[in-house]
C-alpha cells in the first residue's frame, strides 16, 4: 500500500472508486466524504490513487494544509490553507477575495468575526469553483487542532461552498475529540476502510517481494499480527523486518519464512512503532521501556494479575515497574486478559518488536518473586503440583533461584501437567534436566519420565533434545564418577544401578526413533553427517560406558539409508550387531510403542529384496505375516516414507510422527502420488524451509528435495529441478533420488550422461542393499530408450527389470514389468493389467505412463491420447511430456485434443480491468487507475479478448454485463457476472 513504489492498492477497488467519484463530483452533485480508518489502513495511499485518476479525468484537485499554519488555529488557520490551497489557481481574483476572508480573524474586537470570516471564505470557494472548478483534498484530520478542525466542520455544515467536493481521510473520531466528531457530523457519507482480507494480505506480499509466497508465511504473517492482521501497514512492518534480518528464503520460486513464528515482528522504529500500535497518545520513552520489560516477562511465563496482588510489599522495584505498567497497557487495549486473569499482547509481532528493543528493567527477579511468593507459603513440591504454571516461572527466574528450590518445583510441576497440558510438562522437565546434577540419583528417571512423555505424544522434538542431558548422564554416573563397586549387601544398589541402565536403554531409543523423524542421523561419530552423541573430550570418540550403551542405536541407524536420511552404510541393510543389553523391566520387545529388533529389520529388509525380507518377517509373530501390510511396508521403502513404513509395522502400537519432518514428508509423498503437484510443492518447500529455521532441531529430507525436482522437471521447470537437485549430496544414492537426477539430465539434453548416470546410480543403490526402487529407474531408462530409438537397449533394460522382479517380487515391480513388455513386445492386456493395478494404488503420474504406453502399442489409441493429455493437464506437465505426446500421436496419425489451460478462469486483475471497460472508461483512464503504462492495459486487453473470444471493448463490456462470461465458466465462484 505504499505510493512511493507506484503500485497498484490492492483491497481497495471499490473504496477507490468512491473517492475518485467524490473527487470529479464538481458543480451540483459536490459532495462531502470522510474517509476513516485505523493507522496503517492505507488512507493516504487510496487519496493519493484517486487523485491521479480524478486528475487523469481532468479534474483539479487541490490539497489542503492548514495543521501547522502560522495563525492560531481556528478559522484564520483554515482561510491560510485554503489561501496556499487556490494559489495554484493563479487566479489573482480569486486570492484577493479569499486574502479578504483571512482579515476578518485577525479583528478580534469585530462581533461574530470568526463566522463571518468563514462566510466570506466560502463565497471566496464557491466563485474560485464557478471560475474553475476543483475539489479539496483534506489528510490527517487526526491532526488538525481542535479548533480548526470545529471551524472546518461548520464551514461545510452551514456555510459549504456551493460546487465544490470535498474528501478528507483520519482516524475514527472519539467522543472526546470535539473537532473531528464535528467533521464526521458534517460528511456527505463516512467510508470506512475495512481490514484487508487475506486473499489480499497474500496479493499484497507479492506484490511487495515480487515473487509467489508460501501459503504458510502468509498464515505466519496473519498469525503473528492478531487484530492487526488486515492492516497494510503492519503486513510490510513484518516483511520489511524479516528480510532485514535474513528470514526470508527463496525455493522453487515461492518465497519461505524461515525463521520461528514467535520471531516476526512489527519495525523497530520508534516512530512507526508508537504511530501504529498506539491509538491514543504515543508512549514517551519510560513508558516505552516499561512496555519493553512487560514483553519481556510475558515471553517464557504467563502472568496473571493474582500473582502481581500476591506479591509482597516492598519487593524489587523493577518488578513493581512491571506491574504497574500493565494497567496502561490494558486500557490501550495492547494488552489483553483472559477470564482467568492472565496478561498476553493482542498483537504478538508487537510483542516481539518490544522484546528486541533495549530496556534496563530485569524481569528474572520477578518470576522468582512470583514462585516464591507460593513455593515459601506451600512449600516447594505443594506449590509446584498445585500450580504448575509455576514451571515457567522457574525456568524464566534462571539464577534468581537456587537449583534445589527450581527442581523441586519442576518436577512437582511436571509430573501435575503431563496429562494436561502436556508441552508444558516437556518444558518443564527439560528445565530441571538442565538444573540436575548428570550424577544425581534422580536424573535416570527424569530422563525416562521426559522420553515417555515425548513419545507418547509424537513430540519428537522433544525427545531429540535429551541428546545432551542423556550423554552427560552416561558419562557421569556415580560409580564411575567415584571409582566404587557395590559391595556384599548393596543388594539394593545393584537394582537401582540395573533400573537407571534399563532406563537410560529406553530413552537411548526413544531418542534415535526421534532423530529418524526429524530425518537425522543416530550416529555416534563425530564425522558424521547429522548430529550424534559427543563426549565433549575433544577426541570425537565416546568413552567405553557411552559406546556401550549407544549400541541400543544399532538398528535403528540401518534405517537412514533405506529412507533417504543421510549417507547409505556400504554394508547391506539390516545388518549389524545386535544389542547387547537385556530389554527394559516392564516393556517386552514389541508390546510398547517402540519398534523391537525384529521390527527393525524389518523395516530395513523392506528396501532390499525378497529372501531378506521374509527372513526378517520369519522373526515376528505368525499374525504379522499380512500381504497388504508386506506391499504398504514395500511401497513406503520405495518412497523413502518412514513414517508410513512405521505405521505399517507397528500398527495401533505406533503413537505417530507428530509435526516432524517425517509427517511433513509423509503428506508431500501423499500429494504426489494423488496428484495434486501444487500442495507436493509446498510441503517440500516447508521442509526445506523449517530445516533452515533457526531455533528447531529439524533436519532435510533428502529425498523430499528429488521428488521436487522430479515434479518441476516433469513441469519443464528445468532451473527450479536443477535448484533441488544441487542440495542433495552426491553421498545420497536412493533410488529415488536417481529417478530424478536420470530426468534432469535428460531434459537439459545431456541424454549420455543420464543414461550413464543411471547405471551407475543403480550399482550404487544395488551396492547398499537398496532395491526398493530401481524398477522405476529402469522404467525411466527404457522409455527414453524408447524415445532415442534404441531397441536392443529396450529389451535389455526389460531383462533387468525381470530380474529385479523375480528379486524383490512386490507389486511396483511387477507393474514396471508388465509395462516394459508393453513397449517392448507390444503386450496389450499386460499394459491393462498394469494400468487397473496403478489406479487401484492411487498413482496418477504412473497412470499416465500406462496410459502413453497404450497409446504407443495402439490400444484405443484415440482414448487413451485424450486421457493422457487431461492428466498432463491436471499435473501441469511442461513442453516436455507434451512434445512426447505430439510425436505419439503424429506417429499413430492421432489428433492431439486441444484443451483448454487450467487456470483459464478470469483472476482478480481480469475481473478489475473488465469492469473498468464496461463502466466506458479509455485505456489511458485505466492506465491512471491501475497505476500502470497504457501499452500494458493494451497488451492485457488483447490478452483478454483472445481469453474470453471477444472482438472489442463493446463485446466484453456486453458479456460482462449480460452474464455470459460467468455462464462459461470464466468468472470465479463468488463474482457474479453481472457485478460491478
Amino acid at each position: 500500500m505504499d505510493v512511493r513504489d507506484g503500485g497498484p492498492v490492492i483491497g481497495r477497488e471499490s473504496e477507490l472508486r468512491e473517492v475518485t467519484r467524490t473527487l470529479l463530483s464538481t458543480g451540483d452533485p459536490a459532495r462531502v466524504l470522510l474517509l476513516v480508518g485505523a493507522a496503517g489502513t492505507g488512507k493516504t495511499a487510496v487519496l493519493e490513487h484517486a487523485r491521479r485518476a480524478a486528475v487523469e479525468e481532468g479534474a483539479r484537485v487541490l490539497r489542503l494544509r492548514c495543521h501547522d499554519g502560522g495563525n492560531t488555529p481556528g478559522a484564520a488557520a483554515l482561510a491560510d490553507g485554503v489561501h496556499s490551497a487556490l494559489a495554484k489557481l493563479h487566479g489573482r481574483r480569486t486570492t484577493v477575495r479569499v486574502s479578504g476572508a483571512r482579515r476578518p480573524g485577525r479583528q478580534r474586537a469585530v462581533p461574530y468575526g470568526e463566522l463571518s470570516q468563514l462566510s466570506a471564505l466560502s463565497e471566496a470557494l464557491t466563485e474560485a469553483a464557478r471560475d474553475s472548478p476543483f475539489a479539496l483534498l483534506l489528510d490527517d484530520v487526526e491532526r488538525l487542532p481542535s479548533a480548526t478542525a470545529s471551524a472546518l466542520g461548520l464551514l461545510i455544515r452551514v456555510f459549504r461552498p456551493a460546487g465544490v467536493p470535498m474528501v478528507m481521510a483520519g482516524r475514527p473520531a472519539h467522543p472526546r475529540d470535539g473537532g473531528a466528531s464535528q467533521l464526521t457530523s458534517a460528511a456527505d457519507r463516512l467510508l470506512e476502510l475495512p481490514p484487508l482480507r487475506p486473499a489480499d494480505v497474500e496479493a499484497l506480499m507479492v506484490h511487495v517481494l515480487g515473487r509467489p509466497v508460501e501459503p504458510a508465511l502468509v498464515t505466519a504473517v496473519l498469525r503473528a499480527l492478531g487484530p492487526m492482521a488486515g492492516t497494510p501497514e503492519a503486513v510490510l512492518s513484518v516483511l520489511d523486518s524479516m528480510d532485514g534480518r535474513g528470514g526470508l528464503l527463496e525455493l522453487g520460486g515461492h518465497v519461505c519464512l524461515t525463521e520461528p513464528e514467535q520471531a516476526l515482528r512489527l519495525t523497530t522504529d520508534l516512530a512507526q512503532l508508537r504511530r501504529l500500535c498506539w491509538p491514543g497518545e504515543p508512549p514517551d520513552t519510560a513508558d516505552l521501556d516499561a512496555a519493553a520489560a512487560v514483553a519481556r516477562a510475558l515471553e517464557h511465563a504467563e502472568i496473571r494479575f493474582d500473582d502481581l496482588h500476591r506479591l509482597k510489599p516492598g519487593g524489587p522495584r523493577r518488578a513493581g515497574l512491571v506491574d504497574r505498567a500493565l494497567t496502561p497497557l490494558v486500557g490501550d487495549g495492547i494488552l489483553t486478559v483472559d477470564e482467568d486473569g492472565r496478561a498476553s499482547f493482542a498483537v504478538p509481532a508487537l510483542a516481539a518488536a518490544l522484546r528486541a528493543l533495549p530496556t534496563h528493567h530485569e524481569v528474572s527477579s520477578l518470576h522468582a518473586l512470583i514462585t516464591r511468593s507460593l513455593s515459601d507459603r506451600l512449600g516447594a513440591e505443594t506449590a509446584g503440583g498445585g500450580h504448575p504454571r509455576l514451571a515457567d516461572h522457574v525456568t524464566a527466574a534462571g539464577a534468581e533461584l537456587d537449583d534445589a528450590l527450581a527442581v523441586d518445583v519442576l518436577l512437582a510441576a511436571a509430573r501435575t501437567d503431563a496429562r494436561s497440558d502436556w508441552p508444558r510438562s516437556v518444558r518443564a522437565y527439560s528445565s530441571a534436566l538442565g538444573r540436575l546434577a548428570p550424577y544425581d540419583r534422580r536424573t535416570p528417571g527424569v530422563l525416562y519420565e521426559s522420553a515417555e512423555l515425548s513419545l507418547r505424544h509424537a513430540d519428537h522434538p522433544g525427545a531429540l533434545a535429551l541428546g545432551e542431558p542423556l550423554l552427560a548422564c552416561l558419562d557421569a554416573s556415580p560409580a564411575e564418577r567415584d571409582g566404587s563397586e557395590p559391595q556384599d549387601g548393596d543388594r539394593d544398589l545393584d537394582l537401582d544401578r540395573d533400573q537407571d541402565r534399563n532406563r537410560l536403554v529406553y530413552v537411548t531409543e526413544v531418542w534415535a526413533l526421534a532423530s529418524l523423524h526429524e530425518h537425522r542421523l543416530p550416529y555416534t561419530d563425530a564425522d558424521a553427517d547429522g548430529p550424534g552423541f559427543d563426549s565433549g573430550s575433544g577426541s570425537g570418540s565416546p568413552n567405553t560406558s557411552v559406546a556401550e550403551h549407544l549400541a541400543a542405536v544399532e538398528g535403528f541407524t540401518a534405517l537412514a539409508g533405506p529412507y533417504g536420511i543421510g549417507r547409505v552404510a556400504d554394508r547391506p541393510a539390516g545388518e549389524g550387531r545386535r544389542t547387547t543389553f537385556p530389554p527394559v523391566v516392564g516393556r517386552r520387545p514389541g508390546s510398547g510403542p517402540l519398534p523391537s529388533p525384529a521390527e527393525l529389520r524389518l523395516l530395513a529388509a523392506a528396501a532390499g529384496g525378497r529372501a531378506e525380507l521374509l527372513a526378517a518377517l520369519g522373526t515376528l509373530p505368525p499374525e504379522a505375516d499380512s500381504a497388504r501390510t508386506m506391499d504398504r511396508l514395500r511401497h513406503a521403502a520405495t518412497h523413502a516414507d518412514l513414517a508410513d513404513a512405521l505405521a505399517a509395522v507397528l500398527g495401533d502400537r505406533y503413537t505417530g510422527a507428530g509435526d516432524s519432518t517425517a509427517t511433513r514428508y509423509h503428506a508431500m509423498v501423499r500429494s504426489y502420488l494423488e496428484g495434486d503437484w501444487d500442495q507436493a510443492l509446498s510441503a517440500a518447500r516447508r521442509i526445506e524451509a523449517r530445516s533452515r529455521t533457526r531455533g528447531t532441531e529439524a533436519a532435510t529430507a533428502q529425498c523430499a528435495r528429488a521428488l521436487a525436482a522430479e515434479i518441476h522437471c516433469a513441469r519443464g521447470e528445468l532451473g527450479h529441478a536443477r535448484a533441488w537437485l544441487e542440495l542433495v549430496p552426491d553421498s545420497v544414492a536412493h533410488p529415488l533420488v536417481a529417478w530424478a537426477r536420470m530426468s534432469l539430465r535428460y531434459w537439459s539434453g545431456r541424454t549420455a550422461q543420464a543414461l550413464e548416470g543411471a547405471r551407475e546410480d543403480v550399482r550404487r543403490a544395488r551396492g547398499s542393499g537398496l532395491l526398493s526402487g530401481i524398477e522405476k529407474v529402469l522404467l525411466r531408462y527404457l522409455s527414453y530408450a524408447l524415445l532415442e530409438g534404441m531397441p536392443q537397449v529396450m529389451r535389455r533394460t526389460l531383462g533387468e527389470l525381470e530380474a529385479l522382479h523375480e528379486e524383490v517380487g512386490s507389486a511396483m515391480t511387477r507393474e514396471t514389468v508388465l509395462l516394459g513388455r508393453g513397449l517392448v513386445h507390444g503386450e496389450v492386456d499386460g499394459a491393462l493389467a498394469a494400468l487397473r493395478s496403478v489406479e487401484q494404488r492411487g498413482d496418477v503420474y504412473m497412470g499416465l505412463l500406462c496410459r502413453l504406453c497404450l497409446v504407443e502399442i495402439g490400444d484405443d489409441s484415440d482414448r487413451r491420447l485424450a486421457e493422457a493429455s487431461y492428466l498432463a493437464q491436471s499435473l501441469g506437465i511442461g513442453r516436455a511430456t507434451r512434445t512426447t505426446l505430439g510425436h505419439m500421436a503424429r506417429r499413430r496419425s492421432l489428433v492431439l485434443p486441444r484443451l483448454r489451460p487450467a487456470r483459464d478462469r478470469l483472476s482478480e486483475a481480469d475481473i478489475r480491468l473488465t469492469v473498468l471497460v464496461s463502466d466506458g472508461a479509455t485505456n489511458r483512464q485505466i492506465a491512471a487507475r491501475l497505476a500502470s503504462s497504457e501499452k500494458t492495459v493494451e497488451r492485457r486487453l488483447t490478452q483478454l479478448f483472445q481469453r474470453t473470444g471477444c472482438r472489442s471493448r463493446a463485446e466484453l463490456a456486453a458479456a460482462w454485463l449480460d452474464g455470459s462470461l460467468a455462464d462459461r465458466g470464466l468468472v470465479p465462484d463468488g463474482v457474479p457476472g453481472t457485478s460491478r
